[in-house]
């Protein structure tokens, strides 16, 4: 991709998943990226398989304090952050009846108030500096209703309507753009799926499988780069298929 070299990109939710998969791409296009994940353990294997990463930052993103400290740490090392992927969050699969008050409290404070947290400070940054692309990880639950998932769907519509308010906003000198995968093999997905139920899952994706992280990775690599300077505002779904035709692919 044009324009991505020496960039400073910082990547939360980049110990595992998606997150490692663009950390990983982004350096392979030339950028100087460092990660920020709670998981301070994962934070420690990340730095081991990348070694070409700037950091890995232990933070929390639901705490404001944290990521305040992270991000002036990125920024230490880094120099600058040209771009941010906002793409650390969590879910829990159970019924809607039975959402507890915490439950719902936590999956919303990292899942939306968290990407709001890391968004701000760093626009902040770049709208100071004259220039800066924010991405954050939607999700298609965020676009149509899924069971089982009420909480993490409310949140993934929040990060949508956020992403679009925050291009109006801080248009021109800062693009925000939101990608709203499908189905993809993370771990976390493997975590709450049984291998039944991937399979499942594969039979009405018309593509026929689960999305490999580092495919997300391209769509954050490509959105950030020079070749797309003129989308900013969007939502960019990439799910093999699955919501194209409605409840005739579910």
């Amino acid at each position: 991709m044009r324009g991505l070299k020496g960039k400073g990109v910082l990547v939360t939710g980049g110990a595992s998943g998606i997150g490692a998969a663009t950390a990983a791409r982004f350096l392979e296009e030339g950028s100087k990226v460092t990660v920020l994940d709670r998981d301070a353990q994962g934070c420690a294997a990340i730095r081991k398989s990348l070694p070409a990463l700037s950091g890995a930052l232990p933070a929390d993103v639901a705490r404001l304090d944290q990521v305040r400290e992270a991000f002036a740490e990125a920024v230490r090392l880094m120099g600058r952050v040209d771009v941010l992927v906002n793409n650390a969050g969590i879910s829990i699969r159970h019924a809607f009846l039975d959402i507890t008050p915490e439950e719902w409290d936590r999956v919303l404070a990292v899942d939306l108030t968290g990407v709001f947290y890391v968004a701000q400070t760093a626009a902040r940054h770049m709208v100071e500096k004259g220039s800066g692309v924010i991405l954050q990880t939607a999700s298609t639950n965020g676009i149509i209703g899924h069971r089982l998932y009420a909480d993490y769907n409310a949140a993934k519509a929040g990060v949508i309507e956020l992403t679009r308010s925050m291009a109006l906003e801080l248009a021109p000198k800062v693009r925000v753009n939101a990608v709203a995968p499908g189905y993809v093999l993370t771990p976390m997905q493997r975590a709450e799926y049984t291998e039944a139920m991937l399979q499942e899952v594969n039979r009405k994706i018309p593509l026929g499988r689960h999305a490999a992280p580092e495919e997300i990775a391209g769509l954050f690599a490509y959105l950030a780069s020079d070749d797309g300077a003129y989308l900013t505002g969007q939502v960019y779904v990439i799910d093999g298929g699955e919501t194209a035709g409605g409840l005739a692919s579910r």
